[in-house]
């Protein structure tokens, strides 16, 4: 069985919310915290947290337990370089005893451990070496690389995710729809705020896994 670690990548300065989203509250926890904990209570072997926006303050607001066995905390102090550089330094600190990655992003309310876990179960069985979680018509994260694709994301630059990746090599990548709906979304603005909170005022815990 191939062991599989999670990055979170929550180094952005938020720069369209006005404030770090990391920290907005949601359900009686915070946006990262509830990402942490959905992570941690998944069947993934390691997740990575990379920090890198005032890093200090963060860390010293996380409730998520920092000292988790599951859980590493890095910082990348490049982050105003852009999302690839925290994808890359998450992926630096495990790719040499993990055989894939899953990217998890910290403001996507509706990645759950439940479907990470199904994402994670399904990518498995396939043997193909990119996985994503489908909704109708579009691909949504979380994603997941294998080995063969490390040295693609360490040639990532500026602001973007694997999108390109997974694009140009979509004949190579298992895509799993959940049985259940999903009301995708991610938190860039206020207004995506404020339409999460309205629309998830009963969350208050992260979701267990059986």
């Amino acid at each position: 069985m191939k062991r599989t670690a999670g990055i979170v990548p929550a180094a952005g300065a938020s720069v369209r919310m006005g404030q770090p989203k990391q920290l907005l509250p949601v359900g009686g926890t915070t946006l990262l915290d509830r990402a942490l904990g959905q992570a941690l209570n998944s069947k993934l072997d390691r997740v990575v947290l990379v920090l890198g926006f005032k890093f200090e303050e963060i860390l010293g607001r996380l409730q998520t337990d920092c000292h988790h066995p599951k859980l590493q905390i890095i910082e990348n102090k490049r982050f105003r370089e852009g999302m690839s550089t925290s994808i890359i330094a998450g992926l630096s600190a495990v790719e040499k005893h993990y055989d894939q990655v899953m990217i998890i992003l910290a403001d996507m309310p509706h990645i759950t451990s439940t479907l990470i876990n199904c994402l994670l179960d399904g990518f498995s069985k396939s043997r193909l070496p990119l996985g994503a979680v489908k909704t109708g018509q579009r691909r949504t994260h979380p994603v997941m690389i294998s080995r063969p694709f490390y040295s693609h994301v360490h040639e990532l630059r500026g602001d973007v995710g694997a999108r390109n990746l997974f694009d140009t090599y979509s004949d190579q990548v298992f895509m799993v729809e959940p049985s259940w709906d999903i009301e995708y979304r991610d938190i860039d603005t206020q207004e995506d705020y404020l339409k999460l909170k309205e629309s998830t005022k009963t969350m208050n815990t992260p979701e267990k896994t059986g």
